[in-house]
């Protein structure tokens, strides 16, 4: 693990952080009293979206009633 100062941690923390991302673990300290560090998410993972036609599962199937046509009581149910 690297102990940088908080001086350092302002000049450079691209530099920092992108060696955190690399799986770093970085102490930052004010004189020598550590009283930060740096570490990686490792909880928060990107969610890959499914593509178009991949999803796993059965089919859904709509059922006819939502391609009716609305009557003249749902119009006023919906204020339209």
């Amino acid at each position: 693990m690297k102990t940088i100062t908080t001086h350092d941690a302002k000049t450079h923390l691209s530099r920092y952080l992108a060696e955190v991302e690399e799986g770093g673990r970085i102490t930052i300290a004010r004189g020598k009293k550590p009283v930060a560090m740096l570490v990686p998410i490792t909880s928060l993972k990107k969610q890959v979206r499914p593509k178009v036609g991949s999803i796993k599962g059965p089919r859904y199937e709509f059922p006819d009633i939502a391609f009716r046509a609305l009557n003249e009581e749902d119009l006023k149910e919906w204020g339209l």
